[in-house]
């Protein structure tokens, strides 16, 4: 693999020097981009989009081709593992992913089956290996799995939810169901990551995108103690260099500090949280990755810069930040926009990384 010749992420994630603030984007690759529709109308449907390691590698790589990005992430959906586990995972329009054979009663959890990565989900690391193969080290890869809660959320629910009112139904009635299912797919997280850092990963997310849907006292026990459990199994040197883990609970700021201490390098944070009273609650404990709101990208350039120096400036001054939106950037978005928030991150951070 070539030498890595950006490796702000990397540096920044484990709270060394930097000479600028890095900055990527949730969901980078994807129909903002005219480039990736055409792409995806290429391919047929999503999923073979993602199970076609070329064009997977192509769209991973648009947004750096426009965009002067700190990182790739791979491009996959978080519900690969799912699907490996023989759910049936489909896609209707304009209502999201569903699954013809939902999880949700002992029996059928018990009889799922953990996926072997090495074949169910070969497509994923062929596309890590042809992604960092073509990067040729201009910049880090991110490769990424949903957490065992979120992914849960679907395998029980079928599909997407705003109540889960299934899943929840499991929790409080049958909560040893429920965490019989936790470990098999934290199991299942646990080899796919590895694998991906095999394959060439550099860093990687774990995505609980639905862990803001629990009480405090779930989300410790449902969620993040699987989060923990992933944390532990990780590989986290690879080539000599340390693979940081970054864990993002989208609803999660009031439990910063537990999520500090399960042994991940990176927060992600969302844009409901001040970011400089995050930095206060963890200390150094943890990187800090985030968080502008991606609606912030419907206004114009001048307003976003504006939105960008006010996110750097309460951040303050030292590394241990990763500039990045608190959730997925939205379809509808200019890509201008998207470009206008990287360059101010750009043209403002170094200021908060030059020597005292």
């Amino acid at each position: 693999m070539a030498e890595l010749k950006n490796d702000l992420l990397l540096r920044a994630l484990l709270r060394q020097p930097v000479e600028r603030t890095p900055v990527w984007m949730m969901r980078q690759a994807g129909r903002y981009l005219p480039e990736y529709r055409a792409v995806r109308t290429q391919a047929g449907s999503f999923m073979d989009l993602c199970q076609n390691p070329e064009l997977a590698c192509e769209v991973t790589l648009q947004p750096l081709d426009r965009f002067p990005l700190d990182a790739a992430i791979l491009f996959s959906d978080i519900l690969t593992i799912p699907d490996a586990m023989g759910l049936g995972l489909y896609f209707e329009q304009g209502e999201g992913p569903k699954f013809e054979r939902p999880v949700r009663d002992t029996a059928a959890i018990q009889a799922l089956p953990v996926p072997d990565v090495g074949s169910d989900l070969r497509y994923v690391t062929d596309a890590v290996s042809l992604i960092r193969r073509e990067l040729g080290g201009r910049v880090p890869l991110i490769g990424f799995s949903g957490s065992p809660w979120t992914l849960a959320t679907y395998m029980v629910e079928g599909g997407s939810s705003k109540t889960f009112s299934t899943i929840k139904g499991l929790l409080y009635d049958q909560p040893q169901a429920l965490h019989t299912l936790l470990d098999k797919t934290a199991q299942a997280v646990i080899a796919y990551l590895n694998a991906q850092v095999e394959a060439g990963a550099q860093a990687l997310m774990i995505f609980d995108t639905w862990g803001g849907a629990l009480s405090p006292s779930a989300y410790r026990e449902f969620s993040l103690r699987y989060a923990h459990q992933i944390a532990d199994g990780l590989i986290r040197e690879r080539d000599g260099r340390r693979v940081p883990v970054v864990f993002f609970t989208k609803g999660g700021g009031q439990w910063l500090e537990d999520m500090a201490a399960i042994g991940v390098d990176g927060l992600g944070l969302d844009w409901t949280t001040d970011i400089g009273d995050a930095r206060r609650r963890v200390g150094d404990r943890v990187a800090l990755q985030g968080n502008l709101d991606p609606s912030t990208l419907y206004a114009s350039p001048a307003v976003i810069r504006e939105e960008v120096a006010t996110i750097l400036a309460s951040f303050g001054k030292g590394s241990g930040h990763v500039f990045n939106l608190g959730h997925g950037i939205h379809p509808e978005v200019n890509p201008e926009h998207a470009g206008a928030m990287i360059a101010a991150v750009h043209e403002l951070s170094p200021a908060y990384h030059q020597a005292s």
